[in-house]
């Protein structure tokens, strides 16, 4: 018999470590090659890891809700002899297509870059043969980059402290932190947390953002749902809402100003041919941001189901990284929570994102007299590299216009 140790893999090329979720074994369990053994949740999706050998666990090396780097450690499984299986893998024929295949990706994955990585060592002159690859197969990612412009500013930073005068040497650096009281509770960045963290502080660092708002006056709309909601609820079991129709409308709206569905590339701004709408989803504790694709090919029935299929993924955790990939623009749901007015940041890289505020009836004048209508705030945040008042104001003076003139006649559901 022999012990074979599971690491942590990498799920995904800039993800360098996850939270045990759960274990899905515990020691003593037989195990069979590709048998789940463990959840695991990174910054980018939660994911169950299987096991690459079949035996018997005979520790577990982590503890659930525990941070760990790629590579680590994860459990221990007693196999059958060394020999014995590796005699047995060497004649699979998938084992030989395996390794060929393996050998060939090492040799060419060190040095395939990314476009952001390309973006970033351009930008700041760094020979990328200086650079430690911690992705696949030794592959460079943006995090290596990044950490190598950290290491090379701390080298200068040492060098110009050395040189400065004597009291900058001796300056004590306070954290600016608030002193901690009874009764307070420490509550570790990890996961989900700790990567909404990151972005929102390099979206915020690096896109200029700026702010339009207008407002939209959805009668016809709230009428026409209501008279179809309990129908489309008895035939398809799930509900009609409201925000299938704004996600119809900005996907036409995009359609038209298609400058809005681009990203900031740093050289170059590109354009995206498919419209894929990242939606804010969540449970009790985590927001999540997956992606509903190529909303304009879509019926508002049926982007309601996928709406309601995310959702539901959301809620217990099954979302994957497929899910979460490719979104092109970003509309947020805001109006669940009864906000009529806030302004989103931009999910980056993209160069938008619509916040859908809550339906509220309120006096508007319509010839001269008072009418009661119900009216909805639409909130736009935008990266001013990539657009301009203009443009935007055309863009959503378009969304307007479509909201406005819902009707069975104009908008089927179907």
């Amino acid at each position: 018999m022999a012990i074979k140790t599971m690491t942590m893999p990498q799920l995904g090329e800039s993800v360098t470590e996850g939270t045990i979720s759960s274990w899905l074994v515990k020691p003593g369990d037989e195990v069979e090659l590709y048998q789940p053994l463990v959840d695991v949740m990174t910054d980018k999706v939660n994911a169950e890891v299987p096991s690459s050998f079949s035996g018997t666990v005979t520790a577990c090396l982590v503890d659930e809700g525990e941070t760990v780097a790629v590579g680590t450690p994860l459990c221990h499984i007693e196999v059958p002899s060394a020999d014995t299986e590796d005699e047995l893998k060497k004649h699979s024929p998938i084992a030989i297509n395996e390794a060929a295949d393996l050998v060939n990706e090492k040799q060419s994955m060190r040095e395939r870059y990314s476009p952001k990585v390309l973006m970033l060592a351009n930008q700041h002159n760094v020979d990328l043969s200086e650079v430690l690859g911690t992705g696949l197969h030794g592959r460079i990612t943006r995090k290596d980059v990044e950490a190598h412009l950290a290491s090379r500013s701390e080298s200068s930073r040492r060098i110009d402290t050395k040189v400065a005068a004597e009291p900058s040497t001796k300056a004590v650096k306070k954290k600016d932190t608030m002193p901690a009281f009874k009764g307070d509770r420490e509550i570790p960045v990890t996961g989900i947390r700790k990567s909404i963290a990151e972005n929102m502080v390099r979206a915020t660092s690096e896109i200029p953002h700026a702010w339009m708002m207008i407002e939209v006056d959805v009668t016809n709309l709230v009428n026409y749902r209501n008279e179809e909601k309990a129908k489309f609820k008895e035939q398809e079991g799930y509900n009609l809402s409201y925000f299938s129709f704004f996600l119809n409308a900005v996907a036409k709206a995009l359609k038209k100003f298609p400058e809005l569905n681009s990203s900031w590339q740093g050289d170059k701004i590109v354009q995206h041919k498919d419209i894929n709408l990242s939606i804010a989803v969540g449970n009790e504790t985590e927001l999540y941001v997956p992606v509903i694709k190529n909303v304009d090919e879509k019926s508002i029935k049926g982007i309601a189901k996928d709406v309601h299929v995310l959702a539901h993924k959301a809620r217990h955790g099954q979302l994957t990284k497929e899910d979460m990939a490719g979104g092109t623009f970003t509309v947020n749901n805001t109006g669940t929570f009864g906000s009529v007015q806030s302004m989103g940041v931009i999910n980056y890289p993209q160069a938008a994102i619509l916040q859908v505020e809550s339906i509220v009836k309120r006096p508007v004048i319509i010839n001269d007299m008072f009418a009661a209508r119900d009216m909805v705030n639409l909130c736009l945040s935008l990266d001013h590299r990539v657009l301009d008042g203009v443009i935007c104001g055309r863009f959503m003076s378009h969304v307007k216009d479509i909201l406005e003139n819902i009707s069975g006649d104009t908008t089927p559901i179907y």
